[in-house]
């Protein structure tokens, strides 16, 4: 695997490829440990399928950008290592699966010749960072949030404070105070704002998240300036690191750490470790994103749309005038996000004379054009019709969002992606005029983990399982309600009623036959729910709950010829938790290693940051020599000094929380760097020679 070295140009990506292949290496001779490999692959992309011996690798594309070559690019390498599928997803990322995993760094090194990245695509990290996929175009924005976003992904790509966190981290963007990046559901969402003397700003949502157990985020600053942006993360992160819970998964999120400590100790924290920052402000570059190439036809020819009534139905669905007089914003309708290989590459041929040389992958797994000419959309209408990709109705009750489910997923309980297609069938063959109607988002997910989002849909659906008799047949989870208010206000959908999965499309038809023939003129989907009560859904479905009436059609999932059977592997959205004594000691001189690397150029806070851990992990090691096993790196730090500093086994002057927390204490110079590593470095020698008495 020598070619890809020499062809990178970026030594730190260079560096981080070499590594990781190193690190394959290493684990198939046996000397790192499973669980620690898996936390390190899922950090750079790469998710453990449902099908043994292959991998799903995620490609992280900030905020959904991605050019026509970096398509092509994705699209090649699916063909040479995946499964020739690009799956797009609520996250704005591409997903590729069926990758082996001694071929991941080779495929890592051939996307970022095109400066395409996996790097914290999953894992205990900053994930991809979203944002409304009309920034820049939309005519009611305050202000183009993709350089914020951009620069958020940048600032915390690699950095030390979010590289191994209890749980992912998860950011938003939204372009306007309707709130398409769904802020309400995020660990920190955004939504832009102008004040009284024309600064920007931004609404700060913080603490949200949907999952098994949904929590809508708090608004905790109306205006936060556009500078501050940086600095009001980082603080953030910080006190998620160190006191996020890292044992129990599934209360490893900001939003339990909120629950457990309260809102206002996590923004005193937050405040307290502005201190520590790398930087205090941070001017946002406004201009580091270059504008899309644009085509230079301005004459079309005179062609006519292969479907007159389709055409207008899509020009009145999926097409939007720009907020730049004369170019028109245009959507495309990707069912369940899948577009296979040969189908990209024809459908890059078709954009390329009509519309910009840049594509936004939407968050409910479709995708944006910009900058289309009035004169060139029906052209561009016949094009996408010879692909299958111009169905009207884009983010409309007909365009269902969808996470994999069984198809690829370890933690899928029933299919999701063929029912998503059964249900946008009934919507296009049944009930034609709810194509037009975009309040109403109908979400599917495999479990109940909201991969597919289903806690923010008004019809939200999960996947689940049933048992009749001695039986297990395959269901669904129907939760009515949730979705978007704005403004950062969001309601999280009720769980209503659990019913077998082949009786989907009998839930959607009497839901939307009762919401027509019962909902007032104008009345809006919540407010409709809400007059008519969780208990009156629940009595309109609860006769498809019944099981004495099942059929052996039933038992087979949607998209299955066989009977149905639970088959729920080990997740891996969040990492794993490693407890062995060596591995935190060798994790300890290799963060010793950055620490220094950090010094050598002068990155004070990066250096500091690096000893931080050093102390952290040195002292779980030796708490676990004792049976102790601390769920935060707060916690870690008060109990070493309750076992071995207070009883005298380790000679400290002072506590080891004095120590440890100078962190926050002392602007991030080179003088406080330099005693900091120093220090942590006397800590992690005397913790190697603590460990080796202890074992003789």
């Amino acid at each position: 695997m020598q070619s890809f070295r020499t062809e990178l140009e970026n030594p730190v990506v260079e560096k981080d490829i070499i590594d990781l292949e190193r690190k394959i290496r290493l684990f198939r001779e046996g000397k790192i440990h499973d669980e620690k490999f898996r936390s390190l692959r899922l950090a750079r992309g790469v998710y453990g399928q449902r099908q043994p011996g292959v991998q799903m690798v995620r490609i992280k594309l900030p905020f959904g950008k991605v050019t026509f070559k970096q398509l092509l690019t994705i699209a090649d390498i699916s063909d040479e290592y995946g499964s020739g599928n690009l799956h797009l997803t609520t996250r704005q990322d591409i997903q590729i699966h069926y990758v082996s995993l001694d071929r991941t760094p080779e495929l890592w090194a051939r996307l970022e010749q095109d400066d395409i990245t996996l790097r914290e695509a999953c894992g205990n990290t900053v994930r991809n960072v979203t944002a409304a996929p009309t920034a820049g175009i939309d005519p009611k924005e305050p202000f183009d949030v993709s350089p914020y976003a951009h620069a958020t992904f940048e600032y915390f790509l690699r950095n030390p404070i979010c590289q191994e966190m209890g749980r992912k981290f998860k950011m938003s963007f939204s372009a306007t105070d309707s709130d398409e990046a769904f802020s309400y559901i995020h660990d920190l969402g955004f939504i832009p704002k102008v004040n009284a003397q024309g600064e920007r700003g931004f609404k700060v949502l913080l603490a949200g998240g949907l999952g098994a157990q949904p929590f809508l985020a708090s608004a905790v600053d109306e205006f936060l300036p556009e500078d501050q942006l940086i600095p009001y993360i980082e603080s953030v992160i910080r006190v998620f690191d160190r006191y996020g819970e890292r044992n129990n998964r599934n209360k490893a999120r900001l939003k339990y750490l909120v629950q457990k400590l309260g809102l206002d100790e996590v923004l005193r924290l937050a405040k307290e470790e502005r201190v520590a920052n790398k930087v205090k402000t941070y001017p946002i570059n406004r201009e580091a994103l270059p504008q899309p190439a644009i085509p230079d036809t301005t004459v079309y020819a005179d062609v006519q749309p292969v479907n007159p009534l389709r055409y207008e139905q899509w020009l009145a669905t999926n097409v939007f005038e720009q907020k730049q007089e004369g170019f028109y914003g245009v959507y495309i309708k990707v069912p369940v996000g899948d577009i296979d290989t040969a189908t990209a590459r024809k459908l890059v041929d078709i954009l390329k004379p009509l519309v910009a040389d840049e594509l936004r992958i939407t968050q409910n797994q479709g995708l944006l054009l910009k900058y289309v000419r009035k004169e060139a959309l029906t052209a561009l209408y016949n094009g996408l019709t010879e692909l299958e990709l111009s169905a009207p109705g884009f983010d409309s009750v007909a365009d269902v969002t969808t996470c994999p489910g069984t198809d690829t997923c370890n933690l899928g309980i029933s299919n999701s992606m063929t029912m998503a297609r059964v249900l946008e069938n009934v919507i296009y063959t049944e009930y034609e005029d709810f194509i037009y109607n975009r309040e109403i988002k109908i979400k599917i997910s495999g479990c109940m983990n909201s991969c597919g989002q289903h806690g923010l849909a008004h019809i939200g659906l999960h996947g689940s399982s049933l048992k009749a008799g001695t039986k297990v047949l395959p269901s669904v989870q129907v939760m009515l309600g949730g979705g978007t208010v704005g403004n950062g206000v969001g309601r999280v959908a009720e769980r209503v009623v659990k019913v077998p999965a082949k009786r989907a499309t009998s839930v959607l038809r009497s839901l939307l036959d009762d919401y027509k023939a019962n909902s007032i003129t104008d009345e809006t989907y919540h407010g409709y729910y809400d007059r008519q009560g969780k208990d009156y859904f629940y009595r309109l479905l609860k006769p498809l709950a019944d099981l004495t009436t099942l059929t052996e059609e039933e038992f087979v999932d949607w998209g299955h010829e066989e009977t149905f059977v639970t088959a729920i592997g080990v997740g891996e959205c969040a990492g794993v938790v490693i407890d062995l004594v060596a591995t935190l000691l060798f994790e300890s001189e290799e963060k010793l290693g950055w620490a220094n690397d950090a010094y050598a150029e002068s990155r004070w806070a990066d250096a500091i940051y690096h000893a931080y851990s050093v102390f952290v992990s040195s002292a779980k090691a030796l708490l676990l020599d004792k049976s102790i096993n601390s769920s935060t790196q707060a916690g870690v730090i008060n109990e070493f000094d309750a076992q071995y500093v207070d009883s005298g086994e380790f000679n400290l002057i002072g506590s080891f929380n004095d120590l440890v927390l100078q962190i926050n204490k002392n602007e991030p110079s080179e003088e406080f760097a330099t005693a900091y590593l120093a220090q942590a470095t006397q800590f992690l020698n005397d913790s190697k020679a603590k460990r080796e008495a202890l074992v003789k």
